[in-house]
């Protein structure tokens, strides 16, 4: 059963963080892991280190955009991050992944073949795949007049009232959403389509129905309704309905991103053998049911998968069809100058004054 343990998790976060600046005691060193917010069972960390005598010492990013960022700036030593798989092609590309052992991860064995070998790494040597999922609409209905069924809702200021939906507080997945509701790529290159992605971004907050860019903040706002509409991941909203029984997904009409989060090994690591070995024991079977029991997204394992409550393995939140996978896009890198253009448009909708 999915559970909710977020006061826990982020304590044990921030005392894992605590202690990467303090040294440690355990006999075979340490590992540093840093991994999304809300992504991983805390209990799993000692759990590896009881087996290993690895202690893990733990942080968090809330978007690949921003662990981009820190890792640019070479002041942080991670062994092992979490990005999605277009930040994946980008670190490649920059130089800024280290190939894995696989000689030390036995357990690369349990993923599936369509995980491997994907277009972020072609070569399937940098990323070890870690879940997967889709972006959807998370709503109440009981906030709003009639069903809300695609992305281009979220603009209809007929539907909805002032400050009542969340949008992501990423570049890449927020500006999807609008290029998804006028119906173009989100892997577009088009500046005419980039641009005018972002106007609309922008006539929404005009409009006054954003009421705040989000990540983690948004399983709080739902659960005490605090907005009638949020966007977010597939396995989260798991979560979010354990918390608030009223929620109800989403899979928009237009598509969705696709997406697939997977473990790397940054150039910066100083503890290889050790990342290598939380790596491996991060793919054990065991693991990602564990994992999954707390965080809810769908496995790159079949054998981990078929451990799963039935009600988990059929559903189609976490498991969609294959005809609607067929709607739906993975993100993948931009050259350099669409990426300085999805910047520059990000700062310029955080420029913009929302509406009353």
């Amino acid at each position: 059963m999915v559970k909710r343990i977020f006061a826990l998790s982020c304590a044990a976060a921030m005392l894992c963080t605590m202690l990467a600046g303090c040294g440690s005691s355990a006999p075979n060193g340490v590992v540093r892991v840093y991994n999304w917010g809300e992504y991983i069972d805390m209990d799993l960390l000692d759990e590896f280190t009881e087996e290993t005598g690895i202690k893990v010492l733990y942080s968090t990013y809330d978007s690949n955009e921003n662990m981009y960022t820190k890792l640019k700036s070479g002041s942080v030593n991670y062994d092992v991050i979490v990005p999605s798989d277009y930040m994946i092609s980008r670190l490649i590309d920059e130089g800024m992944l280290m190939k894995l052992d696989f000689s030390q991860i036995p357990n690369y064995a349990n993923i599936d073949e369509q995980y491997k070998n994907m277009i972020y790494d072609p070569t399937n040597e940098y990323s070890i795949p870690y879940t997967w999922g889709t972006t959807g609409i998370i709503y109440n209905p009981n906030m709003v007049d009639r069903p809300i069924t695609k992305w281009a809702d979220l603009f209809d200021t007929d539907l909805l009232d002032p400050h009542s939906v969340l949008m992501f507080d990423n570049s890449r997945d927020c500006i999807a959403i609008a290029l998804m509701a006028l119906g173009y790529d989100i892997n577009t290159t088009n500046p005419d389509e980039i641009t005018a992605a972002v106007d609309l971004l922008v006539q929404q907050k005009e409009d006054g129905l954003v009421q705040a860019y989000v990540m983690d903040q948004i399983f709080d706002k739902m659960a005490n309704n605090e907005a009638a509409v949020g966007v977010y991941y597939a396995g989260d909203y798991l979560i979010m309905l354990e918390d608030n029984p009223d929620l109800v997904w989403v899979q928009p009409e237009e598509g969705a991103n696709l997406f697939l989060d997977a473990m790397c090994v940054p150039t910066t690591c100083q503890n290889y053998d050790n990342a290598m070995a939380f790596i491996n024991f991060m793919c054990d079977n065991n693991s990602y049911v564990q994992n999954f029991d707390v965080i809810g997204y769908a496995l790159p394992s079949s054998g981990a998968t078929a451990m799963l409550d039935e009600e988990y393995r059929s559903s189609d939140i976490l498991y969609p069809s294959q005809e609607y996978l067929d709607t739906c896009t993975a993100f993948i890198n931009l050259d350099q100058a669409s990426l300085e253009l999805y910047d520059s448009e990000w700062l310029r909708l955080g420029m913009t004054q929302a509406g009353n």
